[in-house]
């Protein structure tokens, strides 16, 4: 059973940074890909980014610039560098993993102050 585990959220005021961490049980690079989804309170679960196997990356408009997203094989873990961060940018972070199926992490709270 793949376990994912996200770490680094928080409260941040605006303009600042974070950066999540999702750390996979096994070996990430099994994986067909992983990425970030976040959920604000009465909205959709969106893509935030996406890393594929080969490591060609993906982004929703909204964060292109500003976030980057990174993995590291021997760590098994991916990563999330969010700069500039918005107040729009508040929401639930989950991490999303991708392999003969869809695995979630629990998600992390980033919350961004104006």
């Amino acid at each position: 059973q793949v376990q994912l585990v996200e770490s680094g959220g928080g409260l941040v005021q605006a303009g600042g940074s974070l950066r999540l961490s999702c750390a996979a049980s096994g070996s990430i690079s099994s994986f067909k890909h992983m990425g970030w989804y976040r959920q604000a309170p009465g909205q959709q679960r969106e893509l935030v980014a996406l890393i594929r196997i080969l490591g060609d990356t993906v982004y929703a408009d909204s964060v292109k610039g500003r976030f980057t997203i990174s993995r590291d094989n021997v760590k098994n873990t991916v990563y999330l560098q969010m700069n500039s961060l918005k107040p729009e940018d508040t929401a639930v972070y989950y991490c999303y993993a991708a392999r003969s199926g869809d695995y979630w992490g629990q998600g992390t709270q980033v919350t961004v102050s104006s």
